[in-house]
């Protein structure tokens, strides 16, 4: 059976405001692939935290930048990338999280909820400005099993 691709683009103000309608389109998404709750969960959290992260990190809270989240589904699979219009940063550098010295320290930790929760994270420069985010989850055997065939309603 052939995977297709179906696209979801929004383009957000940064605003935190606009963080629960980027979850409720993640929930749906994840539901429609078919994740079980547990995945879908997590998979929610590193979304938000990206979108976080861009309006606060990268964009500085300027309402003026814009941030693109753009999510691919397919059978198996969600595709999520986010964009923000900052000036970018070097994932590499951030302090980690795990070290005696930084576990009081709330920087960092977004992006190690996005790389202990999704099967890849990968940081890029945008050809225009900004970094982009893209975080890759594929269906575990546990997604599979809970599967029951209800998804035959639509």
């Amino acid at each position: 059976m052939e995977t297709a691709e179906n696209v979801i683009e929004l383009v957000i103000d940064s605003n935190y405001r606009f963080i629960e309608l980027v979850a409720a389109v993640t929930d749906n998404l994840t539901q429609i692939v078919g994740f079980s709750q547990e995945e879908a969960h997590w998979v929610g959290l590193a979304v938000r935290e990206s979108v976080i992260n861009a309006i606060k990190h990268g964009n500085q809270h300027d309402i003026m930048k814009k941030v693109d989240v753009r999510f691919a589904i397919f059978d198996e699979q969600i595709d999520v990338s986010i964009r923000d219009r900052g000036h970018g940063f070097d994932a590499n550098d951030l302090p980690d999280p795990l070290d005696p010295q930084n576990l009081l320290n709330p920087n960092g930790r977004g992006i190690f909820y996005m790389r202990t929760f999704m099967d890849e994270v990968n940081f890029t420069m945008h050809p225009q400005g900004g970094t982009v985010v893209r975080m890759l989850k594929r269906k575990s055997a546990l997604s599979n099993n809970s599967e029951t065939g209800s998804d035959d309603a639509n």
